[in-house]
């Protein structure tokens, strides 16, 4: 996960079986909040590039076989996303992963104020490099217009 999956209050909602395992790198590809919701706001996107020095960092999980539909749902995996395997590099070595990346993309979009706060809690939580994490700090955001969903999304945070 690199978006707002990587908060593990958030994933357990979708796939209460997820347990972290690793932080790792994803080697070129750069973050992007393009991706098309249906909430007409960004979510975080993996581009690739050609680039050998951009850098995507996330959390690797595990979940149950019996919950990917799920996480498919929860993703709209075959509207505005789709899946591929990536090889992310951990302290343990390269692991082969499945993520979603944005199929759907508006560089016009910025994300919703608690949709860049999850993002960020899950980058604390996981300890990632400081740099990336003021990276992701300073990303625009946007008030979201509807102000249970904030509310909402914003308790989650209240965990952490």
């Amino acid at each position: 996960s690199y978006g707002s999956n990587m908060y593990s209050a958030r994933l357990r909602l979708r796939v209460p079986s997820a347990n972290s395992f690793a932080i790792g790198q994803l080697k070129q590809h750069s973050l992007r909040w393009h991706k098309c919701s249906n909430d007409d706001s960004g979510k975080c996107d993996a581009e690739t590039t050609a680039s050998d020095s951009d850098i995507v960092w996330g959390v690797l999980y595990e979940i149950k076989r019996s919950e990917k539909q799920r996480l498919d749902e929860a993703e709209a995996l075959g509207n505005g996303y789709a899946e591929k395997e990536v090889d992310v590099v951990t302290d343990q070595g390269v692991v082969r992963a499945l993520m979603y990346y944005a199929t759907e993309k508006d560089p016009s979009l910025r994300p919703y104020h608690w949709y860049k706060a999850l993002v960020v809690a899950g980058a604390r939580e996981h300890g990632l490099p400081e740099d990336y994490l003021w990276f992701l700090k300073c990303a625009p955001s946007i008030n979201d217009p509807d102000s249970q969903r904030s509310t909402r999304n914003e308790k989650l945070l209240s965990d952490y």
